[in-house]
């Protein structure tokens, strides 16, 4: 692959004005798919999840999923989009071996959801993101190409095509063009991806795990000179699939093509292929205009006409956004924007959600999932929600620290515990044997026993130093395996050594 000549960012985004238009996948996670009854369970094994319907055999018809047009409409809804009175679905032809029957059921020129948009915050700055429409479709199969350094077509040795995914209920959503981002382009198209993502999960329509492919984006980025009008020539990278990597792509192509025109040359109008490993888009292919697919209404299906009431009752049943709720849990909690979105970004706000419900302080639940259990979560490639411990579990290791039975490091052995199947954290604690040593009494024995054992710390202590119980502090929690309160262990010693 040849390494492409790029442009400083500052110095392309003093020359040109980049242009946004993010396109959007999601896979919606309906039980069956489309327009059959094949289930869509993730993982299963190759081309056992197929039918003659989504294999598009001869004589196979087929018939909407009423589920997948709910869940298109309350999308819709929520990206403030009108919701068309009528509409119907085309079929889009074009031939490669992903999609059995060599045409796609899709929506074309008739929407069922259009003209909305979604607010993103930037660097306290709010962007307004423009939607073109959302319309319904199904997904493709999946193709495997083995052999090769790329895991691409290019210089494989062979294909293989798993048919599972074909069929599934896909919504596209489509942004109008973004212009004014200037250089937060990058940070406005990510931002825009996760307010989406979690959009979607608070609609409770799709798991969007971009790892997986459930949520998919195609970042449109096109360059026009300072003071000009006239938008450049566009290109689409294609399948972008983490939220680092759509900004890193954004900014690719505002230093590539950048250099390009400085130079002289034209942008082409294609689409791209994102190497995470090099951050560096590369040309995939000449890219289709609409009528490059033919499309014609679909004869096998009949309109979509969705009852005005029915539209409106969808509308009131619309959970709080994640905007919304956002602002409310800061309030609430007490934290900065900065906070929320590092919880965001980590997974989090669910957690410390329940984590307060079942009894936890805001602090504390932010202490422990941002902190301790963030940490193993990191470690071991775990989803922070889907580690082995309970938002209850967490509440109770942080009222055992509450109130007095356990310290921080004591609390980090119970969660490991709990995690590793323990069982419950006063089960870990007692199994363990991890409670604080407790009591002036047992405490001050140990105590004793430390000050006879250093004779000399204890004189300078007597003679005013102070500061040199930090050493008696640390042979306490020493010979009790850091069991020991360290502060009360420290008032003991003053009190004892006649220096409180």
């Amino acid at each position: 692959m040849t390494t492409p000549t790029l442009m400083p960012y500052d110095e392309a985004l003093g020359r040109f004005e980049p242009v946004l238009g993010v396109e959007t996948h999601v896979e919606l996670g309906t039980a069956s798919k489309m327009f059959c009854g094949c289930a869509t369970t993730f993982g299963a094994a190759p081309n056992t999840q197929v039918c003659p319907v989504c294999l598009g055999l001869p004589g196979s018809l087929p018939v909407a999923n009423a589920a997948a047009i709910e869940a298109t409409i309350k999308i819709g809804l929520a990206l403030n989009c009108s919701i068309a009175e009528w509409c119907r679905f085309a079929r889009k032809n074009y031939f490669y071996p992903d999609m059995p029957k060599d045409f796609q059921i899709s929506q074309y020129d008739e929407p069922l959801c259009f003209d909305g948009y979604l607010d993103v915050e930037v660097n306290g700055e709010v962007v307004r993101v423009g939607i073109e429409r959302v319309h319904l479709e199904e997904d493709t199969g999946k193709s495997l190409h083995v052999g090769g350094a790329t895991g691409r077509i290019h210089g494989a040795d062979y294909s293989l095509v798993d048919y599972n995914r074909a069929g599934i209920p896909l919504v596209e959503i489509v942004t109008k063009p973004v212009e004014g981002t200037d250089r937060l382009a990058p940070e406005v198209a990510r931002a825009y991806a996760t307010e989406l993502r979690e959009l979607m999960r608070a609609l409770g329509v799709s798991d969007v795990r971009m790892e997986e492919g459930s949520m998919r984006c195609d970042i449109n980025v096109s360059l026009m000179p300072r003071g000009s009008s006239e938008w450049g020539t566009r290109t689409e990278t294609k399948n972008v699939n983490s939220l680092r990597s759509i900004e890193r792509a954004v900014r690719h192509e505002i230093e590539r093509q950048a250099a390009i025109l400085a130079d002289g040359g034209t942008i082409i109008q294609e689409t791209r292929h994102f190497h995470e490993d090099t951050g560096e888009t590369t040309s995939g292919r000449s890219k289709e205009e609409a009528q490059d697919y033919r499309y014609f209404p679909e004869p096998d299906l009949v309109p979509i006409a969705p009852d005005r009431a029915w539209v409106e009752e969808l509308r009131a049943g619309l959970p709080e956004l994640p905007s919304v709720r956002r602002k409310r849990l800061r309030s609430e909690w007490g934290v900065s924007e900065l906070d929320m979105q590092a919880m965001l970004n980590a997974g989090a706000v669910e957690p410390v959600e329940a984590t307060i419900a079942a009894g936890a302080t805001p602090a504390d639940a932010r202490k422990w999932w941002m902190g301790e259990l963030a940490r193993r979560a990191n470690e071991s490639g775990t989803p922070l929600a889907e580690l082995a411990v309970t938002p209850a579990q967490v509440a109770r290791v942080a009222a055992l620290v509450a109130e007095g039975t356990l310290n921080d490091k004591l609390a980090r052995q119970v969660l490991e515990g709990v995690l590793a199947g323990e069982g419950e954290p006063d089960e870990v604690v007692a199994a363990r044997g991890l409670k604080i040593v407790g009591g002036d009494e047992e405490l001050g024995a140990v105590i004793d026993q430390v000050i006879a054992d250093n004779p000399d710390v204890a004189d300078k202590i007597r003679s005013g130093k102070v500061a040199a119980a930090g050493a008696l502090v640390g042979a306490v929690m020493k010979a009790t395996r850091g069991q020991a309160d360290a502060g009360r262990a420290r008032e003991l010693i003053l009190e004892k050594l006649g220096a409180a």
